[in-house]
Parts: structure tokens; sequence; C-alpha cells
């Protein structure tokens, strides 16, 4: 293992011992905020620091078998020896770089999934229904909850745009590479010459923010609309002023929700939509700003970044920031993304353990 990976893990062995310490004192029940933060340092530092214990057992066991080989006695028993440490050690090395890396605390929400068509005209409408049908596939494949937030249907049974809210284990984790522009290269069904059109939607994903920590709105900039509901939802909705529109007027920022039964769920919800839209809106300037000292080949997940061609004559899909092309575009459109996310997620990985590694030799 490198040596900036093993001053790391040395660093958690020592502020185990540190918690501990503070976790045994008396007067820390007296603090319980404080006690349950140290709590869920405690258990994952443990977690680091008990696997690199057992690497450093496993790397002893090694050295001691390679010192028996000059025993003929033993030899066989040191050869079995030396090839059970050195696979463990593999994997142990393996989960340790993963555990030292950076953790967005984000990952963990739920998250807010906009698609908008763009070029394309009633093409790029139903190619939004397609991609929301994909996303929903794909939750259903996670055990993930769905539920539409908002949606402006087009004449052709298409999204002019759509706002969608998942919920699980880890959505915003996966969802999150996403955001950017996805273009559509296909036959559309109105095309009566069978030629390919291209057309294109754009994607945001927003992480649903946590109460204790998002940014907090003055009352005071905001403006509350009540209009009657439209699309999907039954007969309820259309009867009432049910439906909200909130903006931020120092931003200008827009959200509204029109799915819930009541003008209350529905503001409460276009709140959060509206916290999210504001809080992703820092993060991406925070982003641009980063970018600036050190681009990131993933992509910056601004709308106008073209991340994705859906080639359906081809059966191909193609991830411009990775370089990855996967011909099974069919099932990709059925909810089977998983290889889409693993290698955007493995490459996250590598240039946080580069950006580790940089830093650790520093």
């Amino acid at each position: 293992m490198k040596p900036f990976l093993i001053q790391q893990l040395e660093r958690y062995a020592l502020r185990l011992t540190e918690l501990d310490f503070l976790l045994s004192r008396e007067d820390i029940m007296g603090d319980m905020t404080q006690f349950l933060k140290l709590s869920r340092e405690h258990a994952e530092v443990t977690a680091v620091a008990s696997r690199f214990a057992r690497f450093q057992q496993r790397n002893a066991d090694l050295a001691a078998a390679q010192a028996m080989l000059s025993e003929p006695d033993l030899r066989d028993m040191a050869e079995e020896e030396i090839a059970s440490a050195s696979a463990e050690l593999q994997t142990l090395e393996a989960d340790l770089q993963r555990m030292l890396l950076p953790k967005d605390p984000d990952d963990a929400r739920p998250a807010f999934i906009e698609i908008r068509a763009g070029t394309g005209g009633d093409e790029s409408a139903l190619f939004a229904a397609d991609l929301l049908r994909m996303y929903s596939r794909f939750a259903e494949r996670q055990g993930w909850k769905t539920d539409i937030v908002s949606e402006s249907v087009s004449e052709l049974g298409g999204y002019k745009e759509v706002v969608v809210r998942f919920e699980g284990e880890q959505v915003y984790g996966a969802l999150k590479f996403e955001s950017g522009g996805h273009r559509v290269q296909r036959v559309p069904a109105t095309e009566t010459q069978g030629r390919i059109h291209t057309s294109a939607c754009t994607v945001a994903v927003l992480a649903e923010p946590d109460e204790a920590e998002a940014i907090k709105i003055n009352p005071s900039d905001l403006r509350i609309d009540t209009y009657r509901a439209s699309g999907a939802g039954g007969q309820h909705i259309n009867k009432t002023d049910s439906a909200v529109r909130i903006t931020h007027l120092p931003t200008g920022i827009v959200a509204e929700c029109q799915d819930g039964r009541s003008q209350h769920s529905n503001k409460a919800q276009a709140l959060k939509v509206l916290t999210a839209r504001i809080q992703e809106k820092d993060r991406s300037e925070r982003a641009a700003k980063d970018a600036a000292e050190r681009k990131s080949l993933i992509g910056s997940g601004d709308r106008s970044d073209r991340i994705r061609t859906y080639n359906f004559p081809q059966g191909r899909l193609t991830d411009h920031r990775i370089n990855l092309t996967l011909y099974k575009l069919l099932s990709i459109m059925e909810g089977d993304l998983q290889d889409v996310v693993n290698a955007l997620q493995a490459y996250e990985a590598a240039e946080q353990l580069a950006a580790l590694e940089i830093g650790g030799t520093a």
C-alpha cells in the first residue's frame, strides 16, 4: 500500500483512541447532541481502523510465511499462507482505499429529478417521457419510492417539463451524475420518410435538503401563488386552487407543486424543491470556482453540458464524459442503468483517489 495511504490510516487509529477517551468522560451524556455526533464518528472511524488492523495483521502473516519458505518441511504450508494472505490483502487494500475517499454528505439524501424538453419539439417532449420512464424503472429495481411533484404534459403525451422526487437508499449518490444535456437520435413515430431526427432534453438532479441543515429562507423573500392544477391527479385537484407556485424574489428561482391533494401539502413540497434549487445554485457556483483551479472530466452537471447520447438505430448509449459506450440501449431505457451508474461512480472514485494521492505527497 502506498505510504500516503498508510499515513491516512494511522491517523484514523489515533483518532479512535481520542474518541474512546471523549466518549468515556462522565460529562459527555450532559450534551446529547455532542454525544450523538461523537458516537457517529466513532462508528465510522472504528470501521476503518478495524479494517486497517486486519490489514496490518495479514501483512505480518505474509512476512512470516515468506520467511518460512527456506524451511523445506514448512514450504507447502508457507506457500498456502502466502497465497491466502496476498489475496486478502488485495481485498483489504481496495476496501481501505474506498473508505478513505471523501464522502458527499448528500449521497444518502432523497433527490428531485427535473426533466425538461429542449430542441426537437414534440419528439423532445416524448423523449422526456422516455427518460422519466427510464429513471422510474431504475427506481423500481432499487426499491425506491417515486412521486411526481409537478408536470406539464405535451399534446402527444410527452412532457414539456416534469419534476419527480425519489426516496430510498443512496438516491442522490446514484443519480447525481445524470445532470446535463441528454441527446437522442432516432426515427420519430411521426416521421413518414424514415429519417433519423436528433432532439434533446435537459436533466437536473437536486439533493433534497436536510431540514436541520437547509439554508434559511426569509419568508419576505417569497411570493406564493395558488392556481388550479392541471394534468394527472383525478377530478379533485382540478376543482380547487390547490396547486402552489413559490418564487424566490432575490434569485428569481421558481418551484411549483400540483400533485398533492391539498394546498398545504403542495406548498410544503414546493418549498422543498425551491430550497433544493437554491442550494444547487450555490453548489454549482462553488463547483465552477473549483473547476477553474482543477477541471474534473466527469463534468460540472451544468445543463448546457451534453453528457450522453442515446442512438436508437445502433442500440447504443454513449456517455461522453468518461467515453463509455454500451450496446444495450433498449434494456437501459427499461431501467437497466446500473452499469452506467457504476462506471460513473468508479470514475469519480479514481479522481478522488488521485487527488488524495496528490494531497498526501504535497
